[in-house]
């Protein structure tokens, strides 16, 4: 079952850079930065009310979002979707005939398993299906 918006990822060329906007402008309140040396990114969190904001900064130009950023600029990279049962979700999609880009989760920030949709399947959005460790909390 799908839960709700768990985060908006915004990929960025620094998130020293990008972060003033989000805390200073808008008054959102930050949380952490994490590196996820599997994807390559160092992650920001930042509390936006019922969801989160996440800055992705590619810390390789051979990551996915040093790629999305060299193809299509800084923006709104991926819609995050909280989930129960993420295998259960992905196998769900696969039955629909859902192209997956990862056909069983993997860790990704803040512990997390994970599983993107391939953005072909869902009109051009990369969806991200995300089940928090039992310890933290969808918000």
């Amino acid at each position: 079952m799908i839960k709700n918006i768990n985060h908006i990822g915004i990929a960025v060329k620094s998130i020293e850079t990008a972060l003033p906007f989000y805390t200073e402008t808008l008054g959102l309140t930050f949380e952490t930065v994490e590196h996820v040396a599997s994807q390559r990114v160092r992650v920001a969190f930042i509390h936006a009310g019922n969801c989160k904001i996440e800055l992705l900064e590619p810390t390789s130009p051979e990551s996915a979002v040093a790629k999305f950023i060299e193809k299509r600029g800084e923006g709104i990279h991926h819609v995050a979707l909280s989930v129960d049962n993420i295998e259960e979700r992905i196998q769900e999609m696969v039955d629909k005939g859902i192209a997956m880009i990862d056909s069983t989760s993997r860790v990704g920030a803040g512990g997390a398993n994970i599983a993107f949709m391939h953005p072909k399947a869902s009109g051009g959005v990369l969806v991200e299906f995300c089940e928090k460790a039992a310890k933290q909390h969808d918000n």
